[in-house]
């Protein structure tokens, strides 16, 4: 379970009389440190794969079908919008794209992939797909055990469970709300501190050729 994952990460304040290995970390946590240090390092070529990718800040990459592509390097100005609210970094692709593999990092992805069935989920007009969806959000991230579940309440469980044996389109608005305020006050704070997300803010240095003399 991811939420699990995340907490193995925690510092352990009571293990100062542990064995520690030649590196300085506890025998065990130096293995998952590598692990750590290992996923941050994919998220950090991912998101520099999104800027070597990307067209000039402004001009959208077009393909041949006429379409727009979906990740735009944003310009520093944009990027700074992100944080005033956490909507305005929701609302543009890349900067969604990026956050995403920031959760990554800290092993709480599971929230914005709930958060983005959600949205999805809401918009679903057939009352057959409305069902489907619902058991899948469900067995995804609710019920005990679930391979992306995420961190809510008991109660909330059960109404959801209830619900979504006559689904309609609020049957997690309970849980979303509760998850979008866990990203907002935690991981978005994070992920403005973050070095990519600083590095996306400053303007590009232009150097200049020496003139000849």
């Amino acid at each position: 379970m991811q939420s699990v994952m995340f907490l193995t990460f925690q510092p352990n304040c009571g293990s100062g009389s542990m064995e520690k290995t030649a590196s300085g970390y506890p025998m065990g946590e130096e293995k998952r440190e590598k692990m750590k240090r290992t996923i941050i390092k994919d998220w950090k070529t991912r998101l520099s794969y999104f800027l070597q990718n990307s067209s000039t800040p402004g001009k959208p990459k077009v393909n041949k079908k006429g379409k727009q592509q979906a990740f735009i390097k944003p310009s520093p100005e944009e990027a700074q919008l992100w944080s005033e609210t956490f909507d305005e970094l929701l609302a543009n692709k890349y900067g969604l794209a990026a956050f995403r593999a920031f959760l990554k990092s800290e092993f709480c992805e599971e929230n914005i992939e709930f958060w983005l069935a959600c949205e999805d989920f809401k918009k679903t007009k057939s009352p057959q797909k409305l069902t489907s969806k619902a058991r899948k959000i469900y067995t995804d991230f609710i019920e005990k055990e679930a391979p992306k579940e995420i961190n809510i309440d008991f109660q909330t469980k059960i109404m959801i469970a209830q619900n979504i044996e006559e689904a309609t389109t609020g049957c997690f608005t309970t849980a979303q709300k509760r998850v979008y305020s866990l990203m907002e006050n935690n991981s978005y704070p994070r992920f403005l501190e973050s070095e990519f997300y600083q590095d996306l803010c400053k303007n590009p240095q232009i150097t200049r050729a020496p003139q000849a003399t």
